[in-house]
């Protein structure tokens, strides 16, 4: 809907100026939050057609760089805890030491 509407902005800039840039999200407009000149996170309207925005379109249009792993992290094997144990000893029980 509105994908030609896509800016972006550092962090510092954006706690500068935090009110405009969601009054600018609030009528339509996209921002891409940059940290360093990489994009890290993405601000826009709650309403915007999920099909014409997302990740795929920032990286279409250079804004963002695609993730290099496509693959989720597994996630780890839970770990037993006792009440009232001690985190210090618990981590050296799980190091082997």
């Amino acid at each position: 809907m509105y994908t030609w509407l896509i800016d972006s902005i550092g962090i510092r800039d954006l706690r500068a100026d935090l009110a405009a840039a969601v009054r600018r999200a609030g009528s339509g407009h996209s921002t891409v939050i940059t940290i360093d000149g990489r994009g890290v996170a993405a601000l826009g309207p709650v309403d915007a057609d999920p099909g014409t925005g997302g990740m795929a379109a920032l990286v279409a249009r250079g804004l963002v760089t695609p993730p290099r792993r496509t693959d989720a992290p597994r996630p780890s094997e839970p770990v037993p805890v006792w009440s009232a144990a001690r985190l210090d000893r618990l981590a050296a029980e799980l190091r082997g030491r």
